[in-house]
């Protein structure tokens, strides 16, 4: 059975806390059609109950590693909602990690997995539909952290960088399509998250103030878009700072906490 959008209809990864239920609870307030898709099926019930117009929206409990339940759940989602107009793809995680100890090795292999890979597979199950639809947005969440390397989070810096990257290809690859590619890069967003940073995070931004700023940028075209505005001004200011300064400045930058403790320096 169809359901009646009065909205767009808006497919969301990690869509259980943080920036993705801000950001479904923010185009709920639009009218949209919701797809909330995460791990946590009771958050995700609690969280589709406590929407605007909630008979609208399904859950799809799973993690976005298992490729066939992202398949089953887009292809659900296009059925049920009679289409699909904005796909945004924000599972994350993120843990410091160090190229010398051996027990950090699974955890970058995760975080590849979790920040990339999937949102290859987020994306993927949709694209037919857009294309028969002749429009459609497909949206990648990236972060500031992939401007440059970080030290003790190359992992992490290195997952958001290739998003940011493959939304760039996949842009000019769907460009004939009439399919929109954009890349959001949040800055520090009061999250579970980041919460488990323990040093100091300028422009700190609420999921709610965030969500807003996003679907504003989303709905207005843009291609790439940091948010908050200031943190926009600091990655162009590190994206031109010459490799010797940079150096200089960061080599004893604050580091993300490691999940394996094991060999810590």
């Amino acid at each position: 059975m169809t359901m009646a959008a009065a909205g767009p209809r808006v497919f969301i990864t990690g869509a259980s806390s943080g920036i993705g239920a801000a950001l479904a609870a923010r185009y709920a307030q639009e009218g949209a059609t919701l797809g909330l898709f995460a791990r946590r099926e009771a958050a995700l019930r609690e969280l589709a109950g406590s929407l605007p117009h909630s008979d609208l929206h399904r859950i799809y409990p799973g993690d976005v590693c298992d490729h066939a339940a992202l398949s089953a759940a887009a292809r659900d989602f296009i059925a049920t909602a009679g289409g699909i107009d904005i796909v945004i793809a924000n599972a994350g995680i993120s843990h410091g990690t160090l190229t010398e100890v051996p027990e950090d090795l699974p955890v970058f292999e995760a975080i590849i997995a979790t920040n990339v890979t999937a949102t290859v597979a987020t994306f993927g199950p949709f694209i037919e539909a857009m294309r028969e639809q002749g429009h459609g947005t497909l949206v990648g969440i990236a972060s500031v952290a992939g401007v440059r390397g970080l030290p003790g989070g190359g992992g992490y810096s290195a997952s958001k960088a290739a998003v940011v990257t493959y939304c760039e290809a996949l842009r000019l690859e769907m460009r004939r399509h009439g399919i929109r590619v954009v890349t959001i890069a949040p800055g520090y967003i009061d999250t579970p998250m980041t919460r488990q940073n323990k040093y100091h995070m300028p422009f700190l931004m609420t999921p709610e103030r965030f969500a807003g700023r996003a679907v504003r940028a989303i709905a207005g075209g843009v291609r790439y878009r940091v948010i908050p505005w200031q943190m926009g001004v600091v990655a162009k200011l590190l994206r031109w700072l010459p490799d010797a300064l940079y150096d200089l400045a960061f080599a004893r930058a604050p580091r993300k906490a490691r999940k394996a403790r094991k060999h810590a320096p």
